[in-house]
């Protein structure tokens, strides 16, 4: 196991962590999770000897291997395969010791590496890194690419795959999800799930910690608290802490007042001198509660539009692509106010080439593109973060942009977005990728747009920033057009689907785990072995089959519990009413015993109908999973 004793770290003259005692158990699966700067990602780097705790024991076993995702990657004329595959460093040193017993004709060598490459699956080894790199979105023409001709975001879907061949012990991810779509990040649930060993991830994605982990540990305030169960099971934990530890400092304050107001009447009379010296002690040694505070430092919204037209933005017969290619045929869209779409479709599918269309970027290659008039787009995609000019402030950024409103007026609005004091006037090129995303969202939202088109907006972004952009898409009326590999995001802000799949668009039919049925299938479909046109397009229409199959039995059962959860909070409202109307003893007295017969009832009738409705819901939700 994985022990933590009295430990304390910290990065140059600055404190982090401060006496932890915690133990982590082989196989757990941990969600690291606090505020930026905290020390989450220092603490990978104590677990892999790259930084020195200042006190206290790190103890890990010995003959662990530890796995990790390189943050760079040089550009190697490698192939991309061969680059997974040295993830596994003791199958490449197998191999080098049997090219040189090869060279030496030692039988006896050989015959030994040949028995540990059998134990250690090394003859599937290439296989286990295909469907690696297959997951993660690469085509079967990538596995013989050179490594340098990958982007930065591909690079970087190189390392994580590398960390995963590795037959590790323990497995540090730090954000692993960032440069992947959302069929890649269900994949890697997936993966992650089977994962026999240690786990520790740091993820600001709230459905994925959901599913993956079954512990969170806590970075607050320099101390470290572990909780069991998934991210959702500590937000609720948390809240109740926070809920009791503000009771607490309230009921702390009234005595301190009273406390102070006796002081302060008695000090000055000396019959009641020792008594005021006695509580003066007794407030000094009181211990501070913490107020209770919102983690969230974001409190913004979106302006409301200066005109907000009944159709804002309309495509007829319209076709997507680049010069003569064209990515998606025959789209039909007309969108409207208060409209929340969001695009799925497959890496490469071309919802981020849509999404340039609706924006003006790319004109429509056929078909026409209509604008309503007083149509204002709020486009945010990776290359608005780029676009920021490095030596300027944020408020230089937002002046820039509006000159004619008060400085003052500029400096709230980036407070909203935790852009205060003197970093409001920093140079934001030695800004985080969080802290640029942030900059970029907040310079899109201060041009009131009526249209967001939003590629990937979660993107660096933190628990809370993601979950302040949730509420504010919420309670907006302006028209949302959504690319996100954040399902949470996803679940709570789009009203509709749609995906973008073979040249085409279309509406889902369906939701997120439909979704994620539909790209397993597609999966399957992928790796058929090739019989020719005909054979794919039976397993495709087959696959396709299977899904509204799966489809069929699942709408009923959501409809069902949908209507249970609309009824229930009426059931137990009436029966809290009850409850009250029934502790009043006046009702026990009456001779006539019609009132209290019909109540108790109706009392008993709404117990049996909750009870019945909770039960049913369980049995839903059991269903649904085994779906």
């Amino acid at each position: 196991m994985i022990l933590l004793r009295n430990l304390s770290y910290g990065r140059g003259s600055t404190p982090l962590v401060t006496d932890a005692g915690l133990q982590f158990h082989p196989g757990w699966k941990i969600g690291l999770v606090g505020a930026n700067g905290c020390g989450k990602s220092s603490f990978f780097a104590l677990l892999r000897g790259e930084l020195h705790q200042e006190s206290g024991d790190l103890e890990i076993p010995a003959a662990w291997v530890v796995a990790h995702v390189g943050q760079e990657t040089p550009a190697l004329p490698q192939a991309a395969l061969e680059f997974v595959l040295d993830g596994d460093e003791e199958l490449r040193r197998i191999e080098h010791a049997f090219a040189a017993a090869e060279a030496a004709h030692d039988g006896e060598k050989i015959g030994v590496l040949h028995a540990r490459y059998a134990e250690i699956d090394g003859y599937a080894a290439k296989a286990r890194a295909a469907e690696l790199m297959s997951g993660l979105g690469f085509a079967h023409t990538d596995f013989t690419r050179p490594v340098a001709e990958f982007s930065g975001g591909w690079r970087a879907r190189l390392n994580l795959g590398r960390a995963l061949m590795c037959r590790s012990d323990l497995l540090l991810l730090d954000e692993p999800t960032n440069h992947l779509d959302l069929d890649a990040v269900i994949w890697l649930e997936g993966w992650l799930k089977r994962y026999p060993g240690t786990l520790l991830l740091i993820s600001h994605d709230r459905d994925f910690l959901d599913a993956v982990t079954g512990h969170i540990l806590h970075f607050d305030q320099g101390r470290l608290k572990l909780y069991s169960g998934n991210y959702t099971a500590f937000e609720r934990a948390r809240a109740e802490q926070l809920a009791l530890q503000q009771a607490m400092r309230e009921k702390q304050q009234r005595e301190v007042a009273h406390l102070r107001s006796y002081i302060d009447r008695f000090r000055a009379q000396a019959t009641k001198a020792r008594q005021a010296q006695s509580r003066i002690k007794a407030l000094a040694r009181m211990e501070e509660v913490a107020a209770a505070h919102v983690d969230t430092p974001f409190t913004f919204g979106f302006r409301e539009p200066a005109t907000m037209p009944d159709t804002l933005l309309e495509l007829r017969d319209a076709a997507a692509g680049y010069g003569e290619k064209t990515v998606i045929a025959n789209i039909n869209l007309s969108i409207r106010p208060g409209e929340r779409i969001a695009l799925l479709g497959r890496n490469g599918a071309g919802k981020s080439t849509l999404i340039k269309m609706l924006a003006g970027v790319l004109p429509p290659l056929h078909g026409t593109r209509r604008e309503g008039k007083g149509l204002q787009i709020g486009y945010f995609a990776q290359h608005q973060v780029e676009a920021l000019r490095p030596e300027e402030s944020p408020l230089q950024h937002l002046l820039r942009l509006d000159s004619a409103t008060r400085e003052q007026d500029h400096r709230n609005f980036l407070g909203s977005f935790d852009f205060r004091g003197d970093m409001a006037s920093a140079p934001c090129g030695a800004f985080s990728g969080g802290e640029k995303s942030r900059l970029a969202l907040a310079l899109l939202i201060w041009q009131r747009p009526n249209l967001l088109l939003l590629d990937e907006p979660t993107n660096h972004l933190d628990l809370e920033m993601r979950e302040a952009l949730t509420l504010a898409l919420q309670e907006t009326d302006t028209a949302v057009v959504l690319v996100s590999h954040d399902r949470h995001l996803l679940r709570t802000t789009a009203d509709s689907l749609h995906l973008v799949d073979a040249g085409k668009m279309t509406p889902f039919d369906g939701d997120l785990d439909d979704y994620a049925v539909w790209l397993t299938m597609q999966r399957a479909v992928a790796t058929t072995p090739d019989e020719g046109k005909v054979a794919r397009r039976e397993a495709r229409e087959a696959a396709e089959k299977t899904r509204q199959q799966l489809l069929t039995q699942r709408r009923p059962l959501i409809k069902e519990a949908e209507k249970l959860e609309k009824l229930l909070p009426g059931w137990q409202q009436e029966k809290h009413q009850l409850d009250e109307r029934l502790a009043d003893s006046a009702l026990y007295t009456n001779p006539d015993r019609t009132l209290l017969e019909s109540l108790l009832k109706r009392q008993a009738q709404l117990v049996a109908d909750i009870e019945n409705a909770e039960t049913r819901w369980l049995e839903i939700q059991t269903a649904l999973e085994q779906l």
